[in-house]
């Protein structure tokens, strides 16, 4: 080998020791999925980052881990990070029953839940309860931005009272709180994050990989759709109004920035894309997330003040979760014979036999 070709091995194998890599010997590139489809600014698309982050930093090992969705824009996500995973979009709001029977036949999957809004709080509230009631050991994400994003923007059931859309109006009816629903359902993890506050969600998906049970994180991710102005020739208004289109088609200006805020005490008053604020406070020192009333009170509080309140509010180790309570064998189901799973013809034949 010549002396140029020893310099440029000697090169290769720096650059390569420089490229950091995790537990399993893989880059952070490797946790990726498929490029996004979402909107330029879109905190879905932090949230994903936050979950390739944290996926690899731990360690885990995507072969074993199951990406559940329901429909909607965040129902989209889980194209986007840890490619070599498994993936399911259920039908609307139908997110937990599909996971249900995903974990009861193999048990041995980390299963990581993306929902929106409206998939969990208005046609999935159902399945959202009883997913807290029955500790479904999996980490639940809603990314909740008040609306339907994926079909022009109605109000979803978290919308606050007063907000207002341009092309749904005034919403007149009380939202409901994620936190507090899950709470009342007897969750065993229940917090809050914002999506441009990456370093506390990263800290609360880490928590909740190693949780024992059903680990819910409301994320406030907020929509850059849908505030267009009709005097804007790229709004969908004007788009209406003047074209004699094919089929209708909108328009979405890739012209926001990912919303992003640094480190801050006490609150923090955050502009959105439409101009709206929000107002962010994490939870006292002092607070015990142990204490479900004291979780409650801080929730109904933040409500009352229209303070975001952000962190971990409520959780317990002392329930167990469904899989402990189904007492089944060690083994996976979905890796147990027929013979196992099936009775025999003798023990059919008995229980034919008592009727």
């Amino acid at each position: 080998m010549s002396t140029t070709a020893q310099e440029v091995a000697i090169k290769r194998t720096a650059a390569a020791r420089a490229v950091k890599v995790n537990p399993l010997g893989l880059e952070k590139n490797d946790y990726r999925g498929r490029p996004s489809t979402l909107c330029k600014g879109c905190g879905h698309d932090s949230v994903s980052q936050r979950i390739m982050n944290v996926a690899w930093e731990l360690g885990l090992d995507q072969s074993q881990v199951i990406k559940m969705s329901g429909i909607g824009c965040s129902s989209k996500t889980p194209a986007y990070y840890l490619g070599w995973s498994h993936g399911f979009n259920s039908v609307h709001g139908r997110m937990p029953s599909v996971s249900t029977g995903a974990i009861t036949a193999n048990q041995n999957l980390t299963c990581i839940g993306v929902s929106g809004d409206g998939d969990t709080a208005s046609i999935g509230i159902g399945q959202f309860k009883h997913a807290m009631r029955r500790n479904l050991p999996m980490v639940y994400i809603v990314e909740n931005n008040g609306v339907y994003g994926l079909t022009k923007g109605q109000f979803s059931a978290t919308a606050d009272v007063g907000q207002q859309l341009k092309y749904q109006g005034v919403n007149h009816l009380p939202p409901l709180d994620i936190c507090l629903e899950a709470l009342a359902a007897n969750a065993t993890f229940v917090a809050r994050s914002f999506a441009g506050d990456p370093k506390q969600v990263e800290a609360l998906l880490k928590a909740a990989l190693s949780h024992r049970g059903i680990a819910v994180i409301d994320i406030i991710s907020p929509c850059v759709t849908f505030n267009n102005h009709d005097s804007s020739t790229k709004s969908y208004g004007y788009g209406k109004e003047h074209e004699l289109p094919l089929h209708e088609l909108s328009y979405v200006p890739a012209i926001h920035e990912e919303i992003e805020i640094d480190e801050y005490e006490g609150e923090l008053e955050v502009a959105l894309h439409d101009g709206s604020m929000i107002m962010l406070k994490k939870l006292d020192a002092e607070h015990d997330p142990t204490n479900r009333a004291a979780a409650f009170d801080v929730l109904d509080r933040s409500r009352q003040e229209g303070k975001l309140i952000t962190g971990l509010f409520y959780v317990s180790e002392e329930q167990p979760d469904m899989l402990e309570l189904l007492n089944l064998t060690s083994t996976p189901l979905a890796q147990l014979p027929p013979s196992k799973l099936r009775p025999s013809r003798e023990a059919l034949a008995k229980l034919l036999d008592t009727f």
